[in-house]
């Protein structure tokens, strides 16, 4: 039955850990829970705007907290590659920064890319991963 305990000494799980490494052995257990959704903000003051042109609908975006003067809860929307995307905008930013700065890890995708002459809108959906 898939619901049955099974014992386990605690060299196979240790030996599990280092065949698979941790993170395969956690995956299973971690969800994405969809919080809110939202847009890029600063796409149009881009030090490199090429990543513009690397992005598509469905990519995962890491969030990650900035030391910022003008908005002390900004949010950095990096890419897979960790290039700079944009910020999380300032109006929804509080929650999502008090949650990062207990330990809780965000993260984003996208929901759609839309461009309108130079300007790109990309929305995204900003998701709580739970272990």
């Amino acid at each position: 039955m898939s619901n049955d305990l099974i014992e386990h000494k605690s060299g196979d799980i240790i030996s599990a850990i280092d065949r698979q490494g941790i993170g395969e052995i956690l995956k299973p257990l971690i969800q994405e829970i969809h919080l809110f959704d939202s847009y890029v903000a600063g796409t149009a003051h881009l030090a490199d705007p090429g990543v513009l042109d690397e992005i598509k609908v469905g990519d995962k975006l890491f969030l990650v907290r900035e030391d910022n003067k003008f908005d002390s809860n900004a949010i950095v929307i990096n890419t897979e590659k960790q290039k700079k995307l944009g910020y999380v905008p300032e109006k929804d930013d509080v929650i999502f920064a008090r949650l990062m700065d207990a330990g809780k890890t965000l993260m984003a995708k996208i929901k759609d890319v839309s461009r309108i002459g130079t300007f790109t809108k990309i929305s995204i959906g900003i998701y709580l991963v739970d272990y």
